[in-house]
């Protein structure tokens, strides 16, 4: 695979824009919308788009990582004539670069308009390194890494971030900087819900992409969507205006739920990515885990990938907590759910959120720990918002993260038939690590 990205690395692109560098870049490129693909910016002066023009900018997750991506960002001025340029990495020269035309995704939410854009790139080459960059009129921002995947990539690497809701995202970016400091080969990352404390808090948002700096503008992200997307500013329950603006994900089908979850394949791995937001939008609308897990009987059967994991905010266990009434240890309404389809269709791994502490609980199948069922692991705390020792340890629960809880941040990394799953506090001290194995 290596030797392959450096073949492609040595296919640079020929010739004056037009067909013949569209085709260089991918047959469907050439299919594409080609506004300005034939102005000559050759000897054209451009200076750099100030930060404010090209703010929170992301790689979204596709459902073909191999062949496409989506560009999102924002901007606090109206961009007049927005393109996304793209060139294959080491292409140099403006003759190479082609012009992706953009889309306005403008929004209205906490009083303040969102001027939000996005790019649809398709027709990539698998496995082949690009790059891109935001051009309005005569200026042009800096160029972002834009590396495709591979249906036959048997190794990546995965972070994978815990809730990040906070008062302050101080601590939610030394995580995350801390992360991507440790695992520089990183491709592709999660935040597994309650992204935000307040999903209408405009300035929460704000604070928590500002954190993700030289991050998401170089890695795929693979939102989650938590409960605390779903509050407005007097915290009371909303449907999650902002979390489905900020964040184009694969669509699912439905009419009533698109892109409340979704799944996608990356490398020999395929990803479901569940919402367990039933009771925060029942006022709203309702049949989400009804639609949702005939949905999920249909994806988990059409897939041929030998890896299958989930990601759900939500937790399958249910915890003891003495206050009265007392709640009894077992299992919440979305592990009784869910849990039987994930046996019945060989998920490997589940990693859920929701409880702000680390938990690895080991394989369980109908309900006891038993190695040929799902790894159920609870990623922890990315924020700072802390309920140190309010779970009484699950009967489960194998590995605990020391109290009172501290953020952490995991890693997988898969390798062919071997995923391992590391989970670390920002200073790099490892917490627990699991490997599966095919």
């Amino acid at each position: 695979m290596e030797e392959d990205k450096k073949i492609t690395r040595r296919r640079f692109i020929k010739g004056a824009v037009g067909l013949g560098a569209l085709a260089a870049l991918g047959g469907g490129i050439a299919a594409l919308r080609h506004t300005s693909v034939g102005r000559d910016i050759k000897n054209q002066a451009r200076s750099l788009l100030q930060d404010k023009q090209t703010q929170y900018i992301r790689q979204m997750v596709t459902a073909d990582n191999n062949t496409t991506r989506t560009v999102m960002w924002q901007s606090d001025t109206l961009m007049t004539n927005p393109q996304l340029r793209l060139r294959q990495k080491g292409a140099g020269s403006s003759d190479n670069e082609i012009s992706i035309p953009v889309k306005k995704d403008f929004f209205t939410d906490d009083g303040a308009e969102v001027k939000q854009y996005s790019a649809n790139i398709d027709g990539l080459k698998p496995n082949t390194e690009y790059e891109f960059a935001i051009e309005d009129g005569d200026n042009i921002s800096k160029w972002f890494a834009l590396d495709t995947a591979s249906s036959s990539q048997e190794k990546f690497t995965m972070l994978i971030f815990p809730d990040s809701q906070s008062s302050d995202y101080t601590d939610w970016e030394n995580v995350a900087q801390a992360a991507i400091k440790a695992y520089p080969q990183t491709e592709i990352f999660t935040n597994m819900g309650d992204l935000v404390d307040n999903g209408e808090d405009s300035s929460q948002w704000r604070a928590w992409f500002g954190a993700l700096h030289g991050i998401m503008d170089k890695l795929v992200f693979v939102p989650v969507m938590g409960n605390h997307e779903c509050y407005d500013r007097n915290w009371k329950e909303r449907l999650p205006e902002a979390y489905l603006h900020y964040f184009q994900v694969p669509t699912n089908g439905s009419t009533e739920f698109d892109r409340y979850y979704y799944s996608f394949d990356y490398g020999q791995v395929h990803f479901v990515v569940l919402n367990t937001m039933e009771e925060e939008i029942k006022s709203f609308k309702t049949g989400l885990i009804e639609e949702q897990t005939r949905w999920l009987h249909k994806d988990l059967q059409n897939t041929d990938k030998p890896w299958k994991i989930v990601l759900m905010h939500k937790d399958v266990l249910q915890y003891r907590i003495s206050r009265m009434p007392e709640r009894k240890e077992g299992f919440s309404e979305d592990g009784l759910i869910f849990m039987p389809i994930f046996e019945e269709y060989g998920v490997d791994i589940v990693f859920t959120a929701h409880l702000h502490t680390y938990r690895n609980r080991g394989h369980i199948v109908q309900g006891e720990h038993n190695a040929k069922g799902p790894l159920y692991i609870l990623t922890g705390v990315a924020g700072n918002v802390r309920y140190d020792n309010l779970w009484t340890d699950h009967a489960l629960d194998l590995v605990v993260a020391p109290q009172p809880e501290t953020d952490n941040y995991i890693a997988m990394e898969v390798d062919g038939r071997a995923i391992t799953i590391s989970c670390f506090l920002p200073d790099g001290t490892k917490l627990d690590e699991i490997k599966v194995n095919k």
